[in-house]
């Protein structure tokens, strides 16, 4: 296979090599964590670190199975453990040793110790155990493969417009590049599917009803970028003839997102500056799987360009939001420690009543931040009194001209 070095994550784990935290790598099943501790091991080896610096584990090989169990995992770890220099150690998938925080936390107090870990769901970093971690770790959050990777993996760079056709219709996932028919990625998704809900949702949630569940599932795939409450959702699904109540579907959404395989985005008052408790969106880490969930009857170019923004902006490290202005909305608010900007996403405005229905929000805010419309439209990049409208697959490929 291919391997796509993941800069960004490669080089967000270099600026935090040696340092006195515990580095805690996150995303849904299958996104590259592994890879990435990989690309990260080799890169260690190429810049001075010896073979027996390096302890890796992955906790879901069944030949570690009895290292799940702490104490054992401790008297593995402790005689492998440099004194004179820094030993690096990995563990993949941590989430299935017992009382993981006690032994990452006695690990790290070693001063020859600097720690790395992956896990596939958000309990990891949950109230409990970041209480228990207290502090002293840093989440780096994957995601599959971003649109710029994947050009790059697939080398397709010479035609923009194919490669995101194949983008959306095949999967961000980077093993499906080695797949050659849309039958086998199919295939493949729906195990990366099923793991998913049986082992990390309904196993560990102990929910009562896979069929339900997938019902939600279907239902937040199908309305991607659509303004929605629970209790919307309850309604909806009720008067379809799946009756479910407004605190399960809160429970299946939570678990959802605690998986990465959903991402809740919630409502940010401009003028106020402040978050709205109600009625958030909700995007797919992966378009592929809304696919292989909906079929083809599921394409809206629009809505589907939405979610890919919202994950390219999550790519960024960005912190995003659905704006609010007054009675109108701004697709996305993303707001990092150095700036604000603000997103409009359309399949196409060359229609002029679109362009100005896309303008007229952006037209209400009065600062100074960077305000564009994204739209998959091949014309020149346009200004409109300070909000540009660019070619959002070119934006997305990082172009330093827009």
């Amino acid at each position: 296979m291919k391997r796509i070095e993941r800069t960004a994550y490669l080089n967000k784990l270099i600026a935090f090599k040696d340092k006195n935290i515990i580095k805690v790598i996150t995303g849904i099943r299958r996104c590259g964590k592994s890879t990435i501790m990989e690309i990260f091991r080799d890169w260690l080896l190429g810049n001075g670190v010896k073979d027996n610096q390096i302890i890796y584990l992955n906790f879901e090989d069944y030949d570690n199975y009895e290292l799940r169990n702490p104490h054992n995992l401790y008297a593995y770890i402790k005689p492998l453990i440099l004194q004179d220099r820094m030993t690096y150690i990995f563990f993949d998938e941590i989430q299935h040793v017992s009382d993981f925080p006690d032994i990452i936390n006695s690990l790290n107090l070693k001063p020859t110790v600097d720690l790395y870990v992956t896990g596939s769901n958000a309990y990891m970093l949950s109230s409990e155990i970041a209480t228990l971690l207290s502090g002293r770790y840093i989440e780096i959050a994957m995601l599959p493969l971003s649109f710029k990777e994947y050009v790059e993996g697939t080398d397709s760079s010479n035609n923009l417009p194919q490669a995101y056709t194949d983008y959306i219709t095949r999967s961000s996932f980077p093993y499906t590049i080695e797949l050659g028919t849309y039958s086998e990625i199919i295939d493949y998704l729906t195990g990366v599917y099923n793991t998913i809900v049986v082992k990390d949702i309904m196993a560990r949630k102990r929910l009562p009803d896979v069929m339900m569940l997938e019902s939600v599932i279907r239902f937040t795939a199908d309305n991607i970028g659509n303004i929605l409450s629970t209790k919307r959702i309850a309604d909806i699904m009720t008067a379809d003839g799946r009756k479910i109540d407004q605190k399960t579907v809160e429970r299946y959404l939570s678990a959802l997102c605690e998986t990465f395989f959903v991402y809740e985005t919630k409502r940010y008052n401009i003028k106020g500056k402040q978050l709205l408790k109600t009625l958030g969106k909700y995007y797919l880490v992966d378009i592929g799987l809304r696919r292989m969930l909906l079929g083809s009857r599921s394409f809206d170019a629009g809505r589907i360009l939405e979610n890919i923004v919202y994950l390219e902006l999550l790519h960024r490290q960005k912190k995003v939001y659905v704006g609010k202005m007054d009675s109108l909305e701004v697709d996305f608010v993303a707001i990092d420690e150095n700036n604000i900007s603000y997103y409009q996403v359309a399949a196409t405005v060359r229609d002029e009543t679109t362009l100005q229905r896309e303008l007229a929000s952006l037209q209400q805010i009065n600062d100074q931040y960077p305000k564009y419309i994204l739209t998959l439209d091949e014309d020149p990049t346009a200004d409109y009194d300070g909000i540009k409208r660019v070619n959002a697959l070119r934006w997305m490929m990082g172009d330093v001209s827009l």
